[in-house]
């Protein structure tokens, strides 16, 4: 499996972002017990554009733990475009990937995350600018199959997705109306 000219073998395992879970010393251990990339915690867009200590300090990467992806979320498309130039100046990642599948209440009932899955249009704008705005990273994506039962919108979504230029898409098989609950649709 290649993202962009990222080699990760051929049946490569990959550490997901995890809230309060994927900070550096979790992303090395990961990486020496043979997790081919790892992933940091997601990052507000909005707190990166105004410079959030907190938020800036999960840009920090090593190199033992390379390749490594960074994650931001967000709704706006200015703020998301300039969240990522933020992120490859300051990390310089492996891999820039985009969430649009977190479906918490605080982030996708503001319209971020799995929110996006309510207005289309909005994400596919978000990653065409983020993927002209860093055009020598890698950009992927992470969504789930819709926002509940009645819009399963994954498939014509992820070949608008790849339309937008993005390298790869990662799908969490279940909507946002399941958060975490239920039966996955492999």
């Amino acid at each position: 499996m290649k993202i962009g000219n990222i080699d990760l073998g051929d049946k490569p395992v990959l550490l997901a972002p995890m809230e309060d879970v994927t900070d550096i010393g979790f992303r090395l251990l990961c990486r020496q017990m043979g997790a081919a990339m790892v992933y940091s915690e997601f990052v507000s867009s909005d707190a990166l554009i105004r410079m959030v200590n907190k938020s800036l300090e999960k840009l920090k990467v090593c190199a033992d733990e390379r390749p490594v992806a960074i994650q931001i979320y967000g709704r706006d498309v200015d703020a998301m475009r300039e969240a990522a130039r933020i992120v490859v100046e300051q990390a310089h990642p492996d891999v820039l990937d985009l969430n649009f599948g977190c479906p918490v209440k605080k982030v996708a009932g503001k319209g971020a995350g799995a929110g996006m899955l309510q207005n289309v249009p909005q994400m596919l704008a978000i990653t065409r600018a983020v993927v002209d705005a860093v055009p020598d990273t890698p950009v992927t994506v992470k969504t789930r199959l819709g926002w509940n039962e009645e819009s399963k919108i994954i498939v014509p979504l992820a070949e608008q997705l790849q339309d937008c230029g993005i390298e790869a898409l990662t799908i969490h098989g279940r909507t946002r109306a399941q958060m975490y609950t239920g039966e996955a649709d492999w």
